[in-house]
């Protein structure tokens, strides 16, 4: 059992920056048992939050669609070695899915979102802060990549909810949390020498603070 608190790596960016792809690499150079990941869109509110409007109409890039508190009351929890209930989005319907995920504490939490490092909450609980800095035209060929592919949205809708919110939200909210971060990941999840000096870190930490057993 663990008798300390996990390490917390937020990863922030913007929408398609590559977040995901950085998240996806750490995991598989640690052990599996390791490491548990959170996303901060799983904490999108219900679309019944919203009234039911219709989702064209909703401004799901700014920090009022999100129930950050939630999140970090999960992240505490796991700190203080509680399990936490996280729950499941879906972008197709934009709800909450009635099942919720266990999670349990283990020594290493990543949480990735395009707003974690607004929030000082957030900021407050985690280890090492890591911004995904990817150029605009590369995150919205693969967001218009990923929208209709993955989330079955038409590319009329996917490039009117990029000029309407994307953009202008990541100028107000996404670019300005990039000062909070300690490292910056230039190009994206494809930098192999600065993830490579992200896991260094990371692994110091982990030899550094083990968990009890």
């Amino acid at each position: 059992m663990m008798q300390e608190a996990p390490i917390v790596i937020g990863i922030a960016g913007g929408s398609a920056s590559g977040k995901s792809t950085v998240s996806q690499t750490i995991l598989s150079k640690l052990e599996s048992d390791q490491i548990t990941c959170f996303s901060h869109d799983n904490y999108y509110k219900d679309l019944e939050d919203f009234e039911s409007q219709d989702p064209a109409l909703i401004n799901f890039d700014h920090p009022n669609s999100l129930e950050t508190d939630l999140l970090v009351e999960h992240l505490k929890e796991l700190k203080a070695l509680r399990n936490v209930h996280q729950p499941c989005y879906n972008f197709k319907t934009f709800r909450r899915e009635r099942e919720t995920v266990l999670v349990e504490p283990v020594p290493l939490i990543i949480v990735e979102g395009i707003l974690l490092f607004s929030y000082y909450e957030l900021r407050d609980l985690m280890d090492i802060k890591i911004f995904v800095d990817t150029d605009a035209d590369e995150r919205l060929i693969r967001r218009i990549k990923r929208d209709t592919l993955e989330r079955g949205r038409s590319l009329e809708k996917v490039l009117n909810r990029y000029t309407q919110t994307v953009k202008p939200m990541h100028q107000r909210f996404v670019e300005p949390s990039k000062v909070w971060a300690d490292v910056i990941i230039p190009r994206g999840g494809g930098n192999d020498v600065a993830i490579d000096m992200v896991l260094s870190r990371i692994q110091h930490l982990l030899e550094s603070h083990p968990a009890g057993s």
